[in-house]
């Protein structure tokens, strides 16, 4: 049965377009500085911390007018915070060990998982050409990643774990959240973010501070923080813009088509860190993710076309 008209999401497709594209901006430039705070703080010190700068920023965005705070559905702001949360955890930890373009890259695998994840919901089929996709962006996982014996380790693993996560965030969004205020989704997340950060800060507190980066997923709390401060408030003010257009973006289009956009952000990451801190990578993770980005645009193009001929 479908439903009226009424009850429909919005549906705006170039609105979501220039959304996601803003977004990518953003979050390309501000990412790029994750590994340059990580020798002064944990990732756990980083949530509650950024999540406290962020969540007035938050409520302004409400006070402003530009969103209801409070949700309609609880379960379900609730249920899509966990997912995101997950998600931006496995991230930012790749984040501290791995150049931005090959965290990026298994992040970005979201619209494999989104396919994987929308065939287990009724009436969904996947012909030859998804198929292909779902091959081509494995082929670049591998490429981008490069497991081997000498280049081993759960951190490699991290950003793709990130993007199965963010997938089923992005279809929650959707599915769950499509008439919620961004304001309310984006509360939802950095409070959870904050919350994670805490918990995972009270659990570390006797925990040896490993120096530099390696020790920024088990590192707890730490006085000699003071280098890293601006770049937690650009962290702040940037996810907070950042995440509210993704949001948005989300609820004007299809998951399907919109994080296609997202892929904008391996370009602007990556010539940002090559700009601005020499970060290069290699001609075949190039390859790699040339291949990632082909498949999901080869995703979004039969999805595009299975819901304009239904």
């Amino acid at each position: 049965m479908s439903h009226p008209a009424s009850l429909a999401p919005e549906t705006r497709p170039v609105a979501a377009a220039l959304s996601m594209l803003a977004a990518m901006a953003i979050i390309g430039v501000i990412d790029a500085y994750i590994a340059q705070l990580a020798p002064y703080m944990g990732l756990w010190q980083f949530h509650a911390m950024r999540a406290a700068m962020a969540l007035p920023l938050v409520v302004g965005l409400s006070l402003l007018g530009l969103g209801r705070l409070r949700p309609h559905r609880w379960w379900a702001v609730a249920a899509r915070s966990g997912f995101i949360t997950l998600a931006m955890l496995f991230y930012f930890s790749a984040l501290a060990v791995l150049p931005i373009a090959q965290a990026l890259a298994g992040l970005f695998t979201s619209p494999l998982f989104i396919l994987l994840f929308s065939v287990l919901l009724p009436g969904m089929r996947i012909g030859p050409w998804r198929i292909l996709a779902v091959g081509l962006g494995f082929a670049g996982i591998v490429l981008v990643l490069q497991p081997s014996p000498g280049n081993a380790g759960w951190s490699s693993l991290f950003p793709v774990a990130g993007g199965m996560f963010y997938a089923m965030g992005a279809l929650s969004t959707r599915a769950w959240c499509a008439d919620e205020s961004p304001v309310a989704l984006l509360a939802g997340v950095m409070s959870m973010l904050g919350l994670v950060g805490l918990i995972g800060l009270m659990v570390l507190a006797f925990w040896p501070v490993p120096p530099g980066t390696e020790g920024f997923v088990t590192r707890g709390w730490s006085w000699e923080v003071g280098p890293a401060l601006p770049l937690v408030v650009l962290q702040a003010v940037g996810s907070v813009a950042g995440v509210f257009l993704i949001i948005r973006a989300y609820q004007l289009g299809e998951p399907s088509y919109v994080s296609v956009f997202e892929y904008a952000v391996m370009v602007f990451g990556p010539l940002y860190a090559l700009w601005a801190f020499g970060q290069t990578i290699g001609p075949w993770q190039v390859a790699g993710i040339g291949l990632i980005v082909l498949a999901g645009g080869v995703i979004a193009l039969r999805s595009r076309d299975d819901t304009l001929s239904s």
